[in-house]
């Protein structure tokens, strides 16, 4: 029997699954779409799939260097028993050292092979969702490196080698050494994990973010009643101050309040030996930005006890 493509879809549908494994599995069944919902189930994959509309906002980062280049990742799950799981934290660590090889980006991981299981990065995450219950997902990675200098990192509430709730890259260059430059950078990074800065430099932060702080600060300003012309003073004041503080190299450095991390990095220098420059930062909070479903445990009792 031919499977048409209206077949395939109407499976993908009822299942969640992916295109070639619909395609696959009506072919073993000869089109029979009982049969083919049965057959993936039987391979685990609507199982995983059907899981796949659950909220996944637990999970862990995961970070993997090796000088000049860094890169951390974002694998979500369901509840943090999981995060726990020995076999987890082991795919994450596995992800992150995979990611290491690629252009960092979400579909690049995804599809570059794991190889513990010689699958793609997508299906071994698949696999392991049927493995252990509950869904997974690869939410985010960023990439940076250097041509010369070093990618420090940073790990906060750590729950291993390399894992943890929060990850931090701090892309630096710079032809000094690399061992004290290494640790100026692990600072900032610690800097960064506390203050989350939007950008390095205050050039560099999203002119929609920054049209959108001054509409506010000119609402807020007009409350005062006074004119226009010193309301625009007080604006661009207030945007000054804005950007001072979600810029990283304008901030108080949270290791000496009394000087701004660009002064920092700056004094760090003659212990470098050469010029730093900041080339670049990325930071992944756990969850950050996931809407998680609330749910009313003693109603779910009351249902599973209802049977």
């Amino acid at each position: 029997m031919t499977v048409t493509a209206a077949m395939v879809k109407e499976l993908r549908e009822k299942t969640g699954a992916g295109m070639m494994d619909c395609k696959k599995a009506l072919a073993e069944t000869n089109g029979d779409m009982e049969a083919a919902i049965d057959w993936l189930r039987a391979k685990g994959i609507a199982k995983a799939d059907k899981k796949s509309g659950r909220t996944a906002a637990e999970g862990l980062i995961g970070i993997a260097s090796s000088g000049t280049k860094a890169v951390v990742v974002e694998i979500n799950s369901e509840t943090d028993f999981v995060a726990r799981n020995d076999a987890f934290q082991e795919l994450v660590r596995g992800v992150a050292n995979v990611a290491l090889g690629t252009d960092g980006s979400v579909a690049a991981v995804s599809k570059a092979t794991y190889p513990a299981t010689g699958k793609s990065v997508e299906d071994t995450i698949k696999d392991a969702i049927a493995t252990i219950g509950e869904n997974m997902t690869l939410r985010r990675s960023a990439l940076l490196e250097v041509e010369d200098g070093v990618v420090a990192t940073y790990v906060h509430n750590a729950a291993g080698e390399g894992i943890g709730k929060l990850g931090v890259l701090v892309a630096l260059k710079s032809t000094g050494d690399k061992e004290a430059l290494n640790a100026i950078g692990r600072q900032v990074a610690m800097h960064i994990a506390a203050t989350n800065p939007l950008a390095v430099r205050s050039s560099e932060i999203d002119p929609a973010v920054a049209e959108r702080e001054r509409n506010v600060f000119i609402e807020q300003s007009r409350a005062s009643g006074k004119p226009d012309n010193i309301i625009e003073k007080m604006v661009d004041g207030r945007m000054r101050k804005f950007f001072e503080e979600v810029a990283l190299l304008s901030q108080a450095f949270v290791m000496n309040p009394d000087q701004t991390v660009e002064a920092a990095i700056k004094e760090a220098e003659k212990s470098v030996g050469a010029p730093i420059e900041v080339a670049g930062i990325a930071r992944l909070l756990l969850g950050e930005g996931v809407e998680k479903e609330e749910s009313d445990f003693a109603a779910e009792v009351a249902a599973a006890a209802k049977g």
